[in-house]
């Protein structure tokens, strides 16, 4: 509640001056920040598995664009480029790559997966693929859950 002051002016007349209160009390500010820290320990996990989704996404979107500039690499050449030479084909003439077109993705270097690793490339591939792209996910090992599940081209 505002106080009320009482004064004179220079004329000798009285005055009657409110004074306001200015700011916040501490209970007010706690309370704000006690309704903030609800907020953000309700949200922040959402968020935050968003997020690991989306990377998980980002990754075989990747993986998918890596295929498509391997069949191109393979129309152009007649073959896929052998694990020795691995991804780097498609971005820099291999040796024997006579009839190479490239580059076939649009970036100067071969891409990183979203956690920052190489993707892995094998020629032939498993169970007789002709090959195989593999990001190891969020822990950069073989297995693993969520996150950490490893992002394959078959």
């Amino acid at each position: 509640m505002p106080s009320v002051l009482r004064q004179r002016d220079r004329r000798g007349r009285s005055r009657t001056l409110i004074a306001r209160r200015a700011g916040f009390t501490l209970v007010e500010m706690l309370v704000v920040l006690a309704i903030i820290g609800l907020i953000v320990g309700l949200a922040a996990p959402r968020v935050f598995n968003q997020l690991a989704q989306a990377k998980s996404r980002t990754a075989k979107v990747q993986v998918e664009s890596l295929k498509s500039a391997l069949d191109l690499f393979f129309l152009d050449t007649g073959r896929y480029p052998s694990t020795s030479e691995g991804l780097a084909a498609l971005v820099v003439r291999p040796s024997s790559g006579s009839s190479w077109n490239g580059p076939y993705v649009k970036s100067t270097t071969v891409p990183r997966d979203p956690w920052n690793h190489d993707y892995l490339y094998q020629s032939p591939g498993k169970d007789g693929r002709a090959y195989e792209i593999v990001s190891l996910g969020a822990d950069g090992r073989e297995g693993g859950n969520d996150s950490a599940a490893d992002v394959t081209s078959w």
